[in-house]
């Protein structure tokens, strides 16, 4: 998306309606909305959401829409740790019917063409990247995008494992899991010696993760314009 497309998308705002919400794993969770019929988004981006059924002092935060369209539901997987910011409880003392504001959607995290892709996925940040998947595995259109995601899970939990095990048996998109930092350097230099410089990188996850990650592929010669990032707060 351009930046002139997401300068317009700041304007875009609605209300969506909350439907449920439930633990994906010990501190993950997830919140579903309903998807408006005007509402689109490519997988990948993000949107702006706004607490309105309680006043809190920073009531705005971005999430990535976790969900792909043509699930027909917005989805905002996060952590949520025992002492919650004012934000995340918030979201937690949502019953249904409530409303969330949402702006956008924003952002370019999204494989634009067919080129072979390597998915780097730190904890939480692989929400982009189940959106992304899931819109593959919609349009029945995985041979097309070569895909290697390394999702790293130091607390093995792996949410959304069985979603990208099922994925990765009826396409060309492959999963490799892993719980040390050790051995997603490993995997990358495997991936960066065979494809000998081409293809694209998506990385996701912590700010420290994704700019060591940023400056282990600028070492492999990897070009910057064939790298984006997803940088994920905690809040």
């Amino acid at each position: 998306m351009s930046f002139f497309q997401d300068a317009l998308a700041m304007f875009k705002k609605r209300d969506l309606l909350f439907l449920e919400s439930y633990k994906e794993s010990e501190d993950v969770y997830t919140f579903l909305f309903e998807k408006e019929n005007d509402l689109n988004w490519i997988a990948g981006q993000h949107g702006l959401f706004t607490i309105t059924h309680k006043k809190i002092k920073n009531k705005t935060r971005p999430f990535t829409v976790a969900s792909a369209p043509a699930e027909n539901v917005v989805r905002i997987t996060t952590r949520i740790s025992e002492n919650p910011s004012e934000f995340k409880q918030a979201m937690l003392d949502m019953k249904q019917g409530m409303k969330i504001n949402m702006t956008g959607p924003l952002g370019s995290f999204n494989p634009e063409d067919n080129s072979p892709s390597l998915l780097i996925a730190g904890g939480i940040g692989i929400t982009p990247f189940r959106a992304i998947l899931k819109q593959i595995e919609s349009e029945g259109n995985g041979t097309k995008k070569p895909m290697h995601l390394l999702y790293l899970d130091s607390n093995k939990s792996f949410i959304f494992k069985d979603e990208l095990d099922a994925i990765s048996k009826n396409s060309s998109i492959s999963v490799t899991y892993i719980d040390s930092r050790d051995d997603l350097y490993q995997e990358i230099d495997t991936y960066t010696t065979l494809k000998q410089g081409d293809g694209k990188y998506f990385i996701a996850g912590p700010k420290s993760m994704v700019k060591s990650i940023f400056g282990f592929l600028k070492s492999k010669q990897i070009s910057k314009k064939n790298i984006k990032n997803d940088v994920f707060y905690g809040y």
